[in-house]
């Protein structure tokens, strides 16, 4: 099992990232990390957007900016990855990676411009999901994916909404609020 996750997304750009940068909170969302750190610009309307999403399907989760990314993740106490197309290949380290986490909290950094070459030195992991260029949405989806050991979350606490599997169409219900 896998103590807590946390994506940080390095370098956001309001105009030039906001899809993208979107799409990395909703994946660790949805794939099971506790939340994203950002740094870059920082983004108001991204995070609204964000935490739109979370009250409307559920969480826990959490979205916040960090100015200073090197300080932040100097202070981090846990294991660190960072997901490059550069890195060792991550079946050779899931499960080196995936037993450290379990004890301790996981950071995944997510870049967006240019990486600069401290983070390699900072990260305690360098892993590339595939050695060609690909998006960073894709790469954290799969290694999150494989982190859990393909056990996808379900269920949400506070869900408002649910999606009804359906071969067609489309089936949103809302969901009763429980009172205690």
């Amino acid at each position: 099992m896998v103590a807590k996750v946390i994506v940080f997304r390095l370098g956001h750009r309001k105009e030039r990232d906001k899809r993208i940068s979107t799409h990395v909170a909703l994946v660790a969302r949805a794939f099971g990390a506790s939340g994203v750190i950002y740094s870059g610009e920082k983004d108001e309307v991204m995070e609204k957007s964000i935490m739109d999403v979370v009250e409307r399907w559920g969480g826990p989760f959490f979205i916040s900016y960090e100015r200073n990314w090197k300080r932040w993740l100097k202070a981090f106490n846990g294991v660190k990855v960072h997901l490059t197309m550069y890195g060792m290949p991550f079946q050779q380290r899931m499960n080196r990676i995936r037993e450290e986490a379990s004890s301790r909290k996981l950071c995944v950094v997510v870049g967006s411009e240019k990486v600069p070459s401290e983070l390699y030195r900072l990260a305690d992991y360098n892993i590339a999901i595939g050695n060609q260029p690909h998006s960073e949405v894709g790469a954290l989806v799969v290694f999150l994916y494989e982190l859990f050991d393909r056990n996808l979350k379900e269920e949400f606490e506070r869900a408002k909404l649910k999606i009804l599997p359906q071969e067609r169409g489309k089936k949103v219900v809302k969901l009763e609020e429980k009172t205690e």
